[in-house]
């Protein structure tokens, strides 16, 4: 799907405690940086659907699993991941298609490294409702 990228990362395993790499300003997708967070999501809890202006989104799930889906109206064209250490890859999504998420496992955390600043006034949100998708 146009303005979707999945990108496979290292994951280093070591008896104390593994590294799961995120992204450098040299990979693909790298659009600028805004600010970094993480955000949880529980069991079975959809959180969507959202479109950004301006924000490209690189997400990426170190804990547990969660379910992406983007779509772009123009095209009326889905695209759907579940993400996790055992599919451990950034999805970035550029500014303008929809996205919503689900949560898979008891608990999950996404890392989210946005281009910009997070602005309220940036993204449009509608009830899940409005995009037919089966869960």
């Amino acid at each position: 799907m146009d303005g979707v990228t999945l990108t496979p990362l290292k994951q280093i395993h070591h008896p104390k405690g593994d590294i799961f790499h995120a992204m450098k300003k040299s990979d693909v997708g790298f659009d600028g940086f805004g600010e970094a967070y993480f955000s949880t999501i529980n069991k079975d809890d959809i959180k969507g659907w959202k479109k950004h202006v301006n924000m490209t989104l690189n997400l990426v799930v170190p804990v547990g699993e969660i379910e992406f889906v983007v779509y772009d109206e123009n095209k009326k064209e889905f695209f759907a991941v579940k993400l996790s250490q055992n599919n451990y890859q950034r999805l970035t999504v550029r500014a303008g298609v929809w996205m919503a998420f689900r949560g898979c496992d008891t608990y999950n955390m996404l890392l989210n490294l946005a281009s910009i600043e997070h602005d309220s006034q940036e993204a449009v949100n509608i009830d899940l409702s409005e995009i037919q998708y089966e869960w």
